[in-house]
Order: C-alpha cells, then sequence, then structure tokens
C-alpha cells in the first residue's frame, strides 16, 4: 500500500459499474463483486476511462451502465489481478482499496466498446473460468 504522502497517482480516477449511486455515496469493501457471486475484500478503481468502460461492461447486473468520478479516502495499491500478472506495469493504471471511494460525479455520456469488443471479452472470461482461471485475487 501507499502512503498518502507517496503519490502513486493523481488521478482522477473512475469506477465502473451497474450500481445507481449518487454524489457524495461511499463504495466500499465487503459488499457483492460486480463480477463474481462473492463479497470483494477491495473496491477497485481506475485511472483510465477505458479500464472504467470494461468494469461497468462486463459487471453482471442487468441495469443501467454508469460510470462514477471518486476520489480514494484512504491508501490504496496497484491492483494485482492485472498489474505484472497479465499487464507489465500497470498501463491500466488500475487500483485496490479497502478504504471507501468517494463518489464526485458521474460521467453523462461516454463511448462504450463494441458489441463486438464486449462479446469477444466476455467469451474469453467465460473460457477463463472455465478453465478455473478466472480467479481474483481478492
Amino acid at each position: 500500500m501507499n502512503n498518502k504522502n507517496d503519490v502513486l497517482d493523481k488521478g482522477p480516477f473512475f469506477h465502473g459499474t451497474k450500481a445507481e449511486l449518487g454524489i457524495g455515496d461511499l463504495l466500499e469493501p465487503q459488499h457483492l463483486s460486480n463480477y463474481q457471486d462473492k463479497k470483494s475484500n477491495y473496491i477497485y478503481f481506475t485511472a483510465t476511462l477505458d479500464a472504467a468502460k470494461w468494469g461497468a461492461e462486463l459487471a453482471t447486473s442487468k441495469s443501467k451502465e454508469r460510470i462514477y468520478i471518486v476520489e480514494p479516502l484512504g491508501d490504496f495499491e496497484n491492483d494485482p489481478n492485472l498489474t505484472d500478472k497479465r499487464f507489465p506495469g500497470n498501463p491500466t493504471r488500475s487500483y485496490r482499496s479497502k478504504s471507501p471511494l468517494k463518489i464526485v460525479a458521474e460521467l453523462s455520456s461516454w463511448e462504450r466498446h463494441s458489441d463486438d469488443e464486449i462479446n469477444h471479452m466476455l467469451t474469453s472470461l467465460k473460457k477463463l473460468r472455465e478453465q478455473g482461471k478466472a480467479v481474483i485475487d481478492d
């Protein structure tokens, strides 16, 4: 984990989801994951709009896709599920925290990935699950 005085990334930070939340609400760990049927020990976020779009598009709920601009309220670290495991370094600028994220705004419009890109990603994730490789280090 980083120390608040050691800036890991200055953001802005995004959280893609299908949960309907309001400005000032807190995203906190220990709630059901957007991707697995279990509680998550961390809250995940990113400093790239592209990664946030994937978060919203791949969340399992049937609700509307949303991207929130968030402010981390505590220490955070690189997301080990992506950093160095799948992408050397942290090009997706993906992070996780055991501290809440405060919602400061919602993006009113953004361009989704194409249906072909989303379907390809969903198919790839399904294959990983079938192979037992879609494990989130949480």
